[in-house]
């Protein structure tokens, strides 16, 4: 069975840790298409020419998850040849027999605008902040100006920018528990599910 989930948001608001549930509740492969865009950006050199030779191998890349790891991998996403490259490799990801949950920032909106499950997972600058600083460490009101500063960026871009597809179910994580939110998350993904399978 051919089932996408595509889930999106701005960093740190929780994505990845609902993403992650929601493949192993589901027996669904997983792509966090955030760390192609990191792997390209720690290979070095041409990004375009790095976006076209990334593998699945790349993504196990050590210090991916740094901050300055996703600083470099907002700068080269916003080159539309990367974008394009890495493109192809999140529908062939996505459309595998199976199942898929990817997430990122783009995936309802352009990588996979036929999804049969579209979320988008948020939460307040503040908060988000907090959360990249207790795991990262490091000066807090710095954090959150580089998670404002990615926002704009992200959100800025001329190609495929950061936003919610109209038909993406929102689930704002500012306040709900992480059991809270995987549960919200898992529930929609189930109602989506079987409908799908009656059809």
């Amino acid at each position: 069975m051919i089932f996408t989930v595509a889930i999106d948001g701005p960093a740190a608001a929780g994505k990845g840790t609902l993403s992650r549930a929601v493949a192993a509740h589901f027996g669904f492969a997983h792509l966090d298409t955030g760390l192609l865009y990191r792997a390209v950006a720690a290979m070095g050199g041409d990004p375009v020419a790095a976006a076209h030779a990334v593998s699945p191998e790349d993504l196990a890349r050590p210090g991916l998850r740094s901050l300055e790891a996703g600083q470099a991998a907002s700068r080269v996403a916003a080159d539309p040849a990367v974008r394009a490259a890495l493109i192809r490799f999140q529908r062939r990801f996505a459309r595998a027999e199976g199942g898929a949950v990817l997430d990122g920032r783009d995936i309802g909106t352009v990588v996979c605008p036929e999804a049969e499950v579209k979320l988008y997972v948020t939460a307040t600058p503040q908060v988000r902040a907090r959360r990249r600083w207790l795991e990262l460490g490091g000066d807090e009101a710095q954090v959150l100006a580089e998670v404002m500063e990615r926002d704009a960026r992200d959100m800025g871009r001329a190609t495929s920018p950061l936003r919610r597809a109209t038909d993406a179910e929102v689930i704002d994580t500012s306040d709900l528990s992480i059991d809270a939110a995987v549960a919200r998350a898992i529930n929609l993904v189930a109602d989506r599910l079987a409908t799908a399978r009656s059809a």
